[in-house]
């Protein structure tokens, strides 16, 4: 829900995007996805949506019909364009190559996907949506190199944030939006206090004022002067 919900965002704003790595769940639905957007300020939007978000809604998988509640985390990267200085050493990785059943017109077709894990640090990187083992491996290293830009990046933030004296909230495991299909309708950003009842709408990716809200309380809490 939550991917189709991004992807149809992207297409509405005319950004392309690609889907990079689906793994299915093991019981229903998907256990974890990999997408790519671009367009114009798109890293910066989505920036307004990484976190956990949580559904409440009447599980189509429960013969009982009760209310279940799940989470789901976003991650959200940047892309390393050319000319950023990343080194990665050849022994610090494993790759696995395996093979994996396609989906959309090729969901009889076996792929050559890609596993890479960067033994250093343990991140684990996968794709398997195109047909060659070579551009599997090639998206994989790109998302790896996302992950590891990022994680220095955080890194300094953290060290930055030391320096300040301010003080930085764990974000993981907190959820930053929920989504109430039941009893009754809403969505919440526990963050800015937004909400609105137009499900349907939220989910079909209209998602712009809730980024706006974001962005807005983010640019006033920059302002505010530090003591």
């Amino acid at each position: 829900m939550l991917m189709r919900m991004y992807l149809r965002w992207a297409e509405q704003r005319k950004f392309k995007r690609d889907v990079l790595d689906v793994s299915v769940g093991d019981e229903a639905g998907i256990k974890s996805a990999v997408f790519q957007v671009s367009g114009r300020f798109a890293y910066g939007y989505l920036q307004a949506e990484r976190g956990v978000h949580r559904l409440v809604r009447m599980s189509p998988f429960d013969s009982d019909h009760a209310r279940h509640t799940s989470f789901a985390l976003l991650e959200v990267l940047p892309e390393v364009e050319e000319g950023v200085d990343v080194t990665i050493n050849p022994d610090d990785l494993r790759i696995d190559v395996f093979r994996a059943g396609g989906h959309g017109g090729r969901c009889t077709e076996e792929l050559d996907a890609v596993r890479i894990t960067h033994l250093p640090t343990g991140i684990r990187v996968s794709c398997q949506n195109e047909r060659s083992q070579h551009q599997n491996r090639e998206i994989a290293m790109r998302i790896l190199m996302s992950r590891l830009v990022e994680r220095e990046m955080a890194e300094k933030a953290r060290q930055m944030a030391k320096l300040k004296g301010d003080h930085v909230s764990p974000e993981w495991g907190n959820q930053i939006r929920s989504y109430v299909l039941h009893p009754y309708k809403m969505v919440k950003d526990h963050r800015t206090g937004y909400d609105t009842s137009d499900v349907d709408a939220v989910l079909d990716g209209e998602l712009d004022d809730l980024i706006k809200a974001w962005l807005t309380t983010k640019i006033g809490n920059d302002e505010k002067p530090s003591h």
